[in-house]
């Protein structure tokens, strides 16, 4: 009998150990989005080359101990392909439950620190997805930022950790992914926060998130200090968390920064994108640790599949904060745009509470990988 793997535990061995993925999707969609690690082979071949005969992945698989893992776009086609390469002889040979639909919703959490003045910080990484949130906690009390569509995995972690999630934000409005903030302060009677002006077109009730309106986390008195930061969007607000961490949303990433155009005014924004960039955040203390809203390579996670950088060493090793030509800049992040994401005005309308799609009609709009970055 095959063996089944869970999106879960492909991320455990992405992030911790080592795999061979046979990807049978298309080569146009393997092309555009396909799980990747440090230590994975990854080999397409399409399910219409296997339905006679897997003799061609026989050829091309390594002959080792590592395991196989086959996967498709939902499931159907990974069984039959393992199927075969199992009755072939081939014993570590697993199909992706779920297949590319169900990675893309994977959540890994995993603590990034402590805070100094009591509470830590975790980051919930969804590897599939390339996307970040985080979750302040301190005596019993937490908030989560940038939460994504799938909510269950923070109500789990809240109640393992005996945790009342109590404010839900957002740094700006996304337009890559559905936001699961206000659905999870809605369900946990919860505040939502959303900066302002990116809020002029919402269709429901929220709180400003603004500079100069602190958010106290526990009795400890954990500080989330909001700090304007256009350039993604006109309202991204930057958080400071106690004075050691910036969560930069999608502002800056470890080894690129933020697209200005998700609104259509990308030549309005890139200013906004370069006076934060190079005039606010350098301001700010060099020690503060970046913590983004996304990530875009799986060379920016370290061994324990976290994603973070110094504020200081970022102005040394990221290209896009050394062009000190304005001029230059602009021509740098308009020639360097990626395609568009996939559904994103459809997306933005969900986040605005102007069109409620069905959890399926959800799931299809946020599939493919992250693209709110300029990599130069």
């Amino acid at each position: 009998m095959i063996k089944m793997m869970t999106a879960k535990e492909a991320a455990e061995k992405v992030i911790h150990g080592e795999l061979i993925i046979l990807d049978v999707r298309n080569e146009e969609d393997y092309r555009n989005w396909r799980i990747e690690g440090k230590k994975v082979e990854s080999i397409n071949i399409p399910y219409f080359d296997l339905i006679d005969g897997v003799e061609q992945a026989l050829e091309k698989l390594p002959k080792d101990e590592r395991d196989i893992l086959v996967v498709c776009a939902k499931e159907g086609s990974s069984i039959f392909v393992a199927e075969q390469l199992h009755e072939a002889g081939v014993d570590q040979v697993y199909y992706l439950q779920g297949g590319m639909r169900a990675w893309s919703e994977t959540l890994y959490p995993v603590k990034i620190g402590n805070l100094k003045n009591g509470g830590s910080i975790y980051q919930f990484n969804r590897i599939g997805k390339g996307c970040l949130s985080y979750l302040v906690e301190s005596n019993g009390e937490a908030a989560i930022i940038d939460a994504v569509r799938i909510t269950d995995p923070f109500e789990q972690f809240a109640q393992e950790k005996a945790l009342t999630i109590k404010y839900l934000m957002d740094t700006h409005l996304h337009a890559d992914h559905i936001s699961g903030g206000r659905k999870l302060a809605e369900k946990l009677g919860g505040t939502y926060y959303l900066p302002p002006k990116d809020a002029t077109e919402v269709a429901f009730s929220y709180e400003p998130l603004e500079e100069g309106k602190d958010i106290l986390v526990g009795n400890t008195r954990i500080r989330i200090q909001p700090l304007h930061s256009p350039g993604h969007t006109i309202g991204s607000t930057s958080l400071i968390v106690d004075d050691q961490y910036l969560l930069s949303g999608d502002i800056l990433f470890v080894d690129s920064i933020g697209r200005p155009d998700l609104a259509g005014k990308a030549e309005d924004w890139v200013g906004d994108l370069r006076r934060t960039l190079y005039q606010l955040y350098k301001q700010l203390s060099p020690e503060l640790l970046v913590l983004p809203a996304h990530f875009g390579k799986i060379s920016e996670m370290d061994d324990q599949g976290r994603v973070f950088a110094k504020l200081g060493e970022l102005y040394t090793k990221n290209t896009s904060l050394q062009v000190e030509d304005e001029q230059v800049f602009r021509k740098m992040v308009m020639e360097n745009l990626p395609p568009q994401p996939h559904a994103y005005q459809e997306i933005r309308q969900t986040n605005m509470g102007k069109i409620a799609p069905t959890d399926d009609e959800q799931r299809e709009m946020e599939i493919g990988p992250n693209r709110c970055a300029v990599h130069v």
